[in-house]
């Protein structure tokens, strides 16, 4: 009976602490990709909802709210960090904005603290954006409120539970489809979702791909999964992230990477 029990007591609290201190700082930017930090953010009017909003993940997988504590645990920090590549980064909002118009429609999962919406907003007719921590939410909200923007809503959800108001002409999933249990239940979800002709773009940490040191990961995020510190973050390569993307009907339209240990960049075309 003992052996199947988790670690406890100050046990659990010496390693939840080194977890913190050591391993959070290092795999924030794997997690998440690029770091999304910035100007602007939306939405009002106030969600009704706690934690236990959308936090659900695909099929009868269910999600615990261990994911949404992390993100919530980090949020004002996450907000305040600069973007970690910035040229890279203002490169993948010019490549999305050649598939945005005045009256395209956007539905974001993921969304952070809202910065990448909120800086396709002023290109767009109108974007629902989620995100399973509540904090990030709010963070995102006051950052539109402060922005004036009105065309972005923001929404305490997650992608299994979640349908769009108007079914979108973009789906953006951005550094999202790495910390799902199952991405090809996302990604069938977002072809499901997007107009005919529609674009699914992707930026995803592709940890198989990168340097031993991020492949280690893979060890080390399990464990402060299992203790509630870190969120799980699956490991796979861009081929595999394309393969998906291919299976599930999808065509292939954009494909870059900067460098190894960085995020995989992907536009997918949904046929008409």
């Amino acid at each position: 009976m003992t052996g199947s029990r988790r670690p406890s007591g100050s046990c659990r609290d010496r390693i939840a602490k080194l977890l913190l201190e050591r391993v959070v700082p290092f795999c924030r930017q794997a997690c998440r990709g690029e770091v999304q930090a910035g100007a602007h953010d939306v939405s009002r009017t106030r969600n009704p909802c706690g934690l236990q909003c959308g936090l659900t993940r695909p099929r009868t997988v269910p999600m615990t709210d261990r994911s949404a504590r992390f993100w919530n645990r980090i949020a004002e920090r996450y907000a305040r960090q600069p973007v970690a590549d910035e040229a890279s980064y203002r490169r993948k909002l010019d490549i999305t904005r050649q598939y945005l118009r005045v009256d395209t429609d956007v539905f974001e999962f993921g969304c952070g603290t809202g910065s990448t919406a909120l800086a396709h907003a002023p290109h767009v007719h109108q974007i629902e954006a989620i995100d399973v921590s509540p904090k990030m939410i709010a963070i995102a909200r006051d950052k539109a409120a402060a922005a004036g923007i009105e065309n972005v809503r923001f929404i305490c959800a997650g992608i299994a539970d979640f349908t769009p108001g108007n079914r979108p002409d973009v789906v953006l999933g951005l550094s999202i489809l790495h910390l799902l249990p199952d991405r090809d239940d996302a990604i069938a979800k977002v072809y499901g979702l997007l107009k005919p002709g529609g674009r699914f773009v992707t930026s995803t940490a592709c940890l198989a791909d990168m340097p031993i040191h991020y492949r280690l990961l893979g060890v080390v995020l399990p464990l402060g999964a299992l203790l509630g510190v870190l969120p799980t973050v699956r490991v796979f390569s861009e081929q595999e992230l394309a393969d998906s993307l291919v299976a599930s009907g999808f065509d292939i339209e954009h494909r870059w990477r900067p460098a190894r240990d960085k995020a995989a960049f992907i536009v997918a075309r949904k046929p008409e």
